[in-house]
């Protein structure tokens, strides 16, 4: 089978991105991308490859709805990236035994987006299961997970402390994007522990090298 040139220039983008940031690629999600998604791929290569962090925003109260995130949206929407809602129920003898509500932040055709910058870790049950139940019911094929790289705690310790706005108190930024909350390791745990079940998952992690200098 030929090698379509949507195709050639999507892994050439991703090529680029696997460099600029950590990754870990979970049941061939790479493989399925690249070859039955190269658009879809195109696209979230081409925003990554865009996408950079300042210092003043990783200093803003904010967690995940911070502008790190709303400055994501801001490219994926107009893409045509838009949240999806899963309900699923389960029927028997007539009678309704179970309703859950799965959510996806960004579904363009059988590809999900999600983004975790600084929530809380078991954010990321909810996200791989929610990846989980939209695959076992066909809505998507592959997801892709993007959080920090746990190389950003450098970054965190080298800008000292701040006065929290609710305690007062002096805390440190490093503390603030501490163990308990969202990053690669984290998501690691889970998704090696069959958090998602049988979806391709590409996770990458936000490194330095999305940072302006």
């Amino acid at each position: 089978m030929a090698i379509s040139k949507a195709s050639i220039q999507a892994s050439r983008k991703l090529d680029a991105v696997l460099k600029a940031y950590d990754f870990h690629d979970h049941q061939h999600a790479i493989a399925i991308l690249s070859v039955d998604f190269p658009e879809l791929l195109g696209e979230i290569c081409d925003v990554l490859l865009a996408f950079r962090i300042s210092i003043d925003q990783i200093k803003k109260a904010g967690g995940n709805e911070s502008e790190i995130p709303k400055a994501l949206s801001q490219q994926l929407r107009p893409l045509g990236w838009k949240e999806q809602k899963l309900d699923v129920e389960i029927t028997a003898g007539g009678t309704t035994r179970k309703s859950d509500t799965h959510w996806i932040d960004y579904v363009k055709g059988k590809v999900a987006f999600d983004l975790e910058w600084n929530s809380k870790d078991q954010t990321f049950d909810r996200d791989l299961y929610a990846f989980r139940a939209f695959f076992e019911y066909e809505g998507i094929s592959v997801g892709i997970l993007l959080t920090r790289a746990l190389s950003l705690n450098e970054i965190f310790r080298k800008l000292g402390t701040y006065t929290d706005p609710v305690t007062k108190k002096e805390k440190t930024y490093l503390a603030k994007y501490g163990a308990s909350t969202t990053h690669m390791p984290q998501l690691l745990r889970r998704l090696n522990a069959g958090r998602s079940g049988g979806c391709p998952v590409l996770a990458l992690g936000i490194t330095p090298k999305q940072i302006n200098s």
